[in-house]
């Protein structure tokens, strides 16, 4: 006769619903409030799917915005529920292995740590705070072999990619989509959501506890402002208009991501027509893509640094791409807040050409202050997630442009009156 092991994991009724769209369906998401237990049944998902699994070595991964955020919200849940199964836990590397299977916590912040890899299963937690690439680029990749899982879950943090992910799961085959907003799942009382929404105010309240994906993300620098666009069609496909004078805004990442920006200006307007990111490649690789894409003419804006020599070659990164025929300007100095208003006030006079500028424009709304955990307040300073290449590169633009406004014809401050 079979053995029966016994869990303590009982699933409330919501929790059950998760577990029977991930039997019927290989994707899904699931937009949740705060205290429903999502990440109690994710890691109860993995355990009973990793028992179940019958392929050789089983592969699970459960994935948090950052390494410390895994082993602090998820950890304690794992080995709680794999005790019964004689699991053999490893703290240093945040794994549990039995019967020949084994489930790991991951920071998306370390995405080196995730390649190379297969799995059988996956959840992305808090997806809306994980660079989008962690799943097109890593993730979906290491599932083909052996045609895995994936489960993204979080809570909707304004108009970002997780809720593209949403909109994906109401309309592509072996997709699945599930929504709880406190005011129907009865898990936190009526009297503890009045509360709740007397203390955070009303805008952070539906983010957190009905769901919506309306309010910007809170501490966002730009959200607000990108909200509007988006009500004003300022979002949409836009026709290249080689006639405009274009220009490039570069972050250079020293090791990390570089991130470039392509704006064609049209009288008033900035057009913003096309973005690429990478990281780990040589600037070979992106004077390449701006040959591909026929921007390679256009005057490029570079951060001061891009002037330091390297031990190496003993050449700046500067003179490497004037060599290969770019024209170079640099951006002059200024502080981060300084730059962050250049923005906001450039931000209304722009025209994001979608989808191209999509993941740069995901960027732009999750650009935010660092938030300290402890004493519940936002510092004065920018957060350096995902997000922080794709935005400093705007900076730059906005910088490069205030600067230089004068050589663009009408003034950059005036009205847009552009529409397609």
């Amino acid at each position: 006769m079979d053995e029966v092991i016994e869990i303590q994991y009982a699933p409330r009724e919501q929790q059950q619903q998760i577990h029977d769209l991930m039997d019927s369906k290989r994707f899904a998401v699931v937009v949740a409030h705060r205290r429903m237990g999502k990440t109690v049944s994710a890691i109860n998902h993995l355990i009973r799917d990793a028992v179940l699994n019958h392929n050789e070595a089983p592969r699970y991964a459960y994935i948090a915005p950052t390494y410390s955020q895994a082993k602090r919200i998820a950890w304690d849940y794992l080995v709680k529920y794999v005790e019964p199964l004689g699991a053999v836990a490893n703290i240093a590397e945040l794994r549990v292995d039995f019967w020949g299977r084994r489930i790991q916590l991951y920071g998306s912040d370390n995405p080196e740590s995730l390649r190379g890899q297969y799995f059988d299963g996956v959840i992305l937690d808090e997806i809306g705070d994980q660079n989008p690439k962690i799943w097109t680029d890593i993730i979906r990749p290491a599932l083909a072999d052996r045609k895995g899982w994936c489960l993204f879950i979080g809570t909707p943090k304004g108009h970002n990619h997780f809720k593209e992910l949403r909109e994906r799961a109401t309309k592509d085959e072996g997709w699945g989509l599930l929504e709880f907003k406190a005011s129907e799942t009865n898990v936190v009382d009526a009297q503890e959501l009045q509360a709740a929404r007397v203390e955070m105010g009303e805008d952070k309240y539906r983010q957190e506890f009905e769901c919506s994906f309306d309010a910007a993300v809170e501490g966002s620098y730009y959200g607000q402002i990108i909200n509007k666009l988006e009500d004003d069609n300022h979002i949409q496909s836009i026709p290249r208009d080689d006639i405009c004078r274009t220009v490039t805004a570069w972050d250079l990442g020293m090791g990390d991501s570089t991130s470039i920006w392509v704006a064609q200006i049209a009288g008033s307007e900035i057009r913003l027509i096309d973005y690429y990111e990478n990281h780990g490649v040589g600037l070979d690789n992106y004077v390449k893509w701006l040959r591909d894409n026929d921007h390679h003419k256009a005057e490029h804006i570079l951060p001061h640094d891009v002037q330091v020599r390297e031990l190496g070659t003993g050449k700046s990164r500067l003179e490497v791409l004037q060599d290969a025929g770019l024209e170079i300007r640099v951006a002059p100095r200024m502080s981060v807040d300084d730059g962050i208003q250049a923005v906001r006030r450039l931000l209304p006079r722009c025209w994001f050409n979608v989808p191209q500028v999509q993941i740069g424009l995901n960027c732009l709304r999750n650009y935010r202050r660092a938030y300290d955990e402890k004493r519940k307040i936002f510092f004065e300073r920018p957060l350096h997630d995902w997000s922080s290449h794709g935005s400093d590169a705007f900076r730059y633009l906005a910088i490069g442009l205030d600067e230089t406004a004068s050589t663009w014809g009408e003034s950059i401050n005036k009205p847009a009156r552009w529409v397609v």
